[in-house]
């Protein structure tokens, strides 16, 4: 059984980033995560980081097909 939550360091694997690229995301409110512990100790559900991948990839689908169109 995986982790219910990830830590940024986990999502910035996941997702090929750096950590930092990934607290960006974070601060940006682009991925939703929780504050445990201390105020640098970020989790982010695996749930909510599933959700985050198929919102980039219809994003990125509609980025193509608009572009397809001009």
């Amino acid at each position: 059984m995986s982790p219910r939550f990830l830590t940024l360091t986990d999502v910035a694997e996941i997702l090929n980033l750096t950590p930092s690229a990934a607290r960006s995301l974070v601060n940006s409110g682009e991925l939703p995560a929780i504050q445990v512990g201390g105020k640098k100790a970020w989790r982010i559900e695996d749930t909510v980081l599933e959700q985050y991948i198929q919102d980039q990839y219809a994003a990125t689908r509609e980025r193509v097909k608009s572009a397809q169109l001009d």
